[in-house]
């Protein structure tokens, strides 16, 4: 019986000590905050991608980096790692794209170019980079909330320039 105790401590033991099981779960809970964050818009506006999906892309693409850090790999190992997040998650996001007819186009992009960077977002705090993590969250909410209210302003100009060209030809 003492035995089979010590091989399942063995398998439990992935942290060298308390500071290595710290960073982990902050690391893990600041990616699920952040992926959360820019979840909220895609689930407000009624996207299939929403705030569980960008958290738990967030989340993985940090655990991806955070299992090799463990290991100790080298830096050009953890290159491929990267690449391979990457690739993955570009997988999923052409899944998020659809094409419709000629009149309606692609859509999703937003949701998929949303995914993409909330990957990007976890592996920098995969990588310990939560200021930048962070930074990128903010600038990311501005073009997700922000940017929206211009392009609507810009939009509904061009409906207006388009339908005073019609009514009147000579415009």
């Amino acid at each position: 019986m003492e035995v089979i105790s010590d091989i399942i401590v063995a398998e439990f033991s992935d942290f060298n000590d308390l500071s290595e099981f710290v960073v982990v779960v902050v690391r893990l809970l600041i990616a699920a905050l952040l992926g959360g964050l820019l979840g909220l818009e895609r689930e407000q506006s009624g996207k299939p991608a929403g705030i569980r999906t960008h958290m738990l892309v967030c989340m993985g693409a940090a655990l991806f980096i955070l299992i090799p850090q463990q290991a100790g790999i080298s830096d050009s190992e953890m290159s491929r790692v990267i690449q391979g997040v990457i690739a993955g998650i570009g997988f999923l996001c052409a899944g998020t794209i659809m094409t419709g007819n000629d009149k309606q186009g692609a859509t999703g992009l937003t949701t998929a170019a949303g995914i993409w960077f909330t990957a990007a977002i976890g592996i920098a705090v995969g990588l310990g980079r939560e200021q930048t993590a962070v930074l990128c969250t903010g600038l990311a909410w501005v073009v997700l909330y922000v940017v929206p209210f211009f392009s609507r302003s810009i939009s509904k100009k061009k409906s207006v320039r388009s339908e005073t060209r019609e009514d009147n030809p000579r415009i």
